[in-house]
């Protein structure tokens, strides 16, 4: 029996298509690496951010009011995160964030906590949204600044980070004198 040259150059030319395709098809690009620029735990960065937020003595500092209905949810939180419950400091947080989304204090709160979870990315959008809404000036600012550093080192954004670090000074303002 002879071969069928009609099955044969469907063969062959099946067979060119799939190298044509395969030449065609690339190579998943793998994810790049990063290097984050910080070897600190995620508590001595925390620990960096209210360091370098300071006690506000001798400069304008702008504490908006605080709601009274969150006061022991903020108060709970604190004694959560202080025993190395994180888990359950965050629900107490979010718990006060659903009473008032918009505080700025809570908000920074919350994100410290994303960044003792290892939820970096979360702790850097909580961290900004915390800073649009606010003073923009005195502890809470530097706070909001120093923790998007410790995200940027993070991240391996050396740049991004020593830009945070920058802005963490501008954050500082003299009292105002009174005449």
């Amino acid at each position: 029996m002879t071969p069928n040259p009609v099955r044969r150059t469907r063969r062959g030319a099946l067979a060119v298509l799939c190298l044509v395709l395969g030449a065609c098809a690339t190579a998943p690009e793998p994810a790049p690496v990063v290097v984050a620029l910080t070897d600190a735990s995620p508590q001595q960065m925390v620990a960096s951010i209210r360091e370098a937020a300071g006690d506000g003595e001798g400069e304008l500092a702008v504490q908006p009011l605080r709601d009274g209905r969150i006061e022991d949810l903020r108060e709970r939180a604190a004694r959560e995160e202080a025993a190395g419950d994180y888990v359950a400091a965050t629900a107490t947080v979010d718990a006060a964030l659903e009473i008032v989304p918009t505080d700025p204090a809570l908000l920074q709160q919350r994100a410290e906590l994303a960044l003792l979870l290892g939820q970096f990315d979360d702790a850097e959008r909580l961290s900004q949204r915390a800073y649009a809404l606010g003073p923009q000036v005195g502890p809470a600012c530097r706070r909001h600044w120093a923790t998007l550093e410790q995200v940027r080192l993070l991240q391996g954004d050396g740049d991004g980070a020593a830009e945070a670090r920058a802005q963490i000074g501008g954050c500082r303002v003299g009292v105002l004198d009174r005449f």
